[in-house]
């Protein structure tokens, strides 16, 4: 008998709603179908507004907000299973990510805040739903984030091979996969993967992201103001870490340089540089003996960053796919097994991950019926 779950998974890039019906019998994780919905202009709008720091907001679009996107992630659900030509009593339940508005996980009241207001999607779709995955492992003072390595040692890991999985979306992070048992899993948040590339070229040429990095890659980098970018205080931290677009951002890089000095192309190579050299100095530093390194999310399609990760790293980079799992798959499949780990009254995070001071259920649930 399948044992089905959905994982909705909606990233700091705010492009849309990734959704991947996934089995997990016979021991085995299985996608079965994926859906994707893109958000329509005027959610994503909202959704960046709400996103920045210090941003202003009524209650009322907060909560206008929260709602629609619990619509919008049931749509997504029910277009999903039309597609696989399922019923809801097939699903056992939904791992809702929804979408993060601020992730704020230092300071003397740590909070990450996801919407997509679960109560809509359960009632919507009439599957049970697991949600708001993160606030239970801030309250045992872990970061929050990341989630996913739990998941990237269920699927990636292999004895006697150790692994890094990196995982590039608006924000890129790895998890360091030892190889033996002996060693316990890392990871965390490198610093920015997408974001300012995607914020950089929106703002020059109005494309929402730079297309296997073909613009970057007609610029020329400029060393230095990537050496200058290099020295933020978050690049040399120590994890258990994690960070997001609040911090990285066009205010972010207007306080850093004069960026009117350099052609808006030499800005994008040098950012695409950055990502690469700031993922790459993680991996030297806290996984020195990786034989693989396995590229997941959006990032997995850009190709000079690819070229400039292979360029940095002593060790193959690879997409996702050579191990059976599409990069733009990943993240939601992952929330499909938080869901089952949270319904199974198993532990989510990983605490040598997070920094939390054990391992704890995630989530929420939301009861259908």
């Amino acid at each position: 008998m399948p044992e089905l779950y959905i994982g909705l998974m909606a990233g700091t890039s705010i492009d849309g709603i990734d959704a991947a019906l996934v089995d997990f019998s016979n021991d085995q994780i299985q996608l079965i179908a994926f859906e994707y919905l893109p958000f329509p202009d005027v959610v994503k709008s909202a959704i960046a507004q709400i996103s920045t720091a210090n941003a202003l907001i009524s209650l009322t679009d907060y909560g206008r907000l929260d709602r629609q996107l619990g619509g919008l992630f049931a749509d997504t659900v029910k277009t999903l299973l039309n597609k696989a030509g399922l019923s809801a009593s097939a699903v056992e339940a939904i791992g809702s990510h929804g979408q993060t508005v601020y992730h704020a996980p230092d300071g003397d009241a740590p909070f990450s805040l996801q919407i997509g207001d679960p109560n809509v999607i359960v009632e919507q779709t009439g599957i049970t739903t697991v949600a708001d995955f993160r606030r239970r492992d801030l309250a045992v003072n872990g970061q929050g984030a990341p989630l996913v390595p739990a998941f990237h040692q269920a699927v990636f890991g292999a004895t006697g091979n150790p692994r890094c999985i990196v995982n590039i979306g608006g924000i890129a992070n790895i998890t360091v996969l030892p190889g033996d048992t002996a060693n316990p899993v890392i990871g965390f948040d490198t610093g920015p993967g997408n974001t300012l590339m995607d914020l950089w070229i929106y703002q020059h040429t109005g494309k929402l992201y730079d297309a296997d990095g073909t613009w970057a890659r007609s610029g020329h980098i400029q060393a230095g103001l990537v050496e200058k970018w290099r020295q933020d205080a978050y690049f040399h931290a120590a994890p258990p870490k994690s960070t997001g677009k609040e911090y990285f951002s066009l205010p972010w890089l207007a306080q850093t340089a004069e960026l009117a000095d350099y052609r808006p192309e030499d800005i994008q190579a040098s950012l695409c540089a950055l990502t690469a050299a700031t993922i790459s100095d993680a991996i030297k530093q806290y996984a020195p003996d990786t034989r693989q390194v396995i590229i997941c999310g959006g990032g997995a399609h850009n190709g000079y960053l690819l070229e400039l990760l292979a360029q940095h790293l002593p060790c193959p980079v690879q997409s996702s796919e050579g191990f059976g799992m599409h990069p733009d798959h990943v993240e939601a499949m992952a929330f499909a097994w938080l869901a089952r780990q949270t319904l199974l009254h198993l532990p989510g995070n990983l605490k040598e991950v997070t920094g939390a001071d054990k391992s704890v259920v995630l989530g929420g649930i939301y009861r259908a019926g």
